[in-house]
């Protein structure tokens, strides 16, 4: 879909790695209803130690929730595998850090992508079923009433604990776009035992998007991954941006060289 981006700060963003890390790709994808805003900056932390980089704009993203309503979890999908295919094509090693639902999208490939991942980074990713209202009325409100005060939906505005810092996502959900995400949810956790290359699960304690219960299923599910846990005490929903930046950048730095050799 070509868009014209007109949420500032919502464009894509990529780097071609310098030094020996350029032979190791890390796609940064953002979650639902969110832009690169969002995951650029931790992006751009990878970029400046070597590493090649892609920040993708998922379909429907960056412009209006109208045109959210025109995609599918499909779309989304297709849009990571082509920056990870992209990546990956002369390069070492390929791995995927994802914020909410860019999580959810970096488990799914690391179980199911034809292109090797050599680790994934889940930060606040959903697995569970939702039992908001959102969830429960999807079927019937794409409908008849196809869009959603983010409120409404449980996914309060700029769920971040740091004052000031805004994530840009959009203020409305559309109901079928969010049906598309839920319907696929028990897929990706029947995929999770399958995972065998490393994973960072990161969790905010605090979360209110996201219910932080995903981070202990995730764990549970990935029987046959390595698997590290960081907790994001002091952040909410998006802590690559709040409180713990920081160590959520160093902590994803060390798991990429640790899981790359990089």
């Amino acid at each position: 879909m070509d868009v014209r981006v007109t949420i500032e700060g919502a464009e894509p963003w990529s780097a071609p790695g310098h030094g020996p890390r350029a032979a190791v790709g890390v796609v940064v994808v953002h979650g639902f209803t969110a832009n690169p805003r969002g995951t650029r900056p931790l992006g751009q932390r990878l970029a400046a130690e070597g590493y090649a980089v892609d920040v993708p704009l998922l379909p429907g993203h960056g412009t209006s929730v109208r045109d959210l309503a025109r995609t599918t979890y499909a779309d989304w999908r297709r849009c990571v595998e082509h920056s990870v295919a992209t990546l990956a094509a002369g390069r070492d090693h390929v791995v995927v850090v994802g914020q909410s639902m860019g999580g959810t999208l970096a488990l799914d490939l690391a179980a199911t992508s034809p292109t090797p991942i050599a680790g994934a980074v889940a930060i606040n990713a959903i697995v569970l079923d939702r039992t908001g209202l959102l969830a429960r009325l999807a079927p019937v409100l794409r409908h008849v009433l196809p869009y959603l005060p983010r409120d409404a939906a449980g996914l309060p505005t700029d769920d971040l604990a740091r004052p000031g810092v805004e994530e840009g996502a959009y203020a409305w959900v559309s109901a079928r776009a969010a049906l598309s995400l839920i319907s696929q949810l028990p897929r990706v956790r029947r995929t999770l035992p399958s995972v065998t290359c490393p994973v960072l699960v990161v969790t905010s304690p605090q979360d209110h998007s996201v219910d932080p219960a995903n981070g202990d299923a995730i764990v549970g599910a990935l029987t046959a991954a390595p698997v590290e846990r960081l907790l994001c005490e002091r952040s909410y929903h998006v802590p690559q941006l709040d409180y713990d930046a920081d160590l959520v950048e160093e902590r994803v730095l060390r798991f990429v060289a640790a899981a790359t050799g990089a």
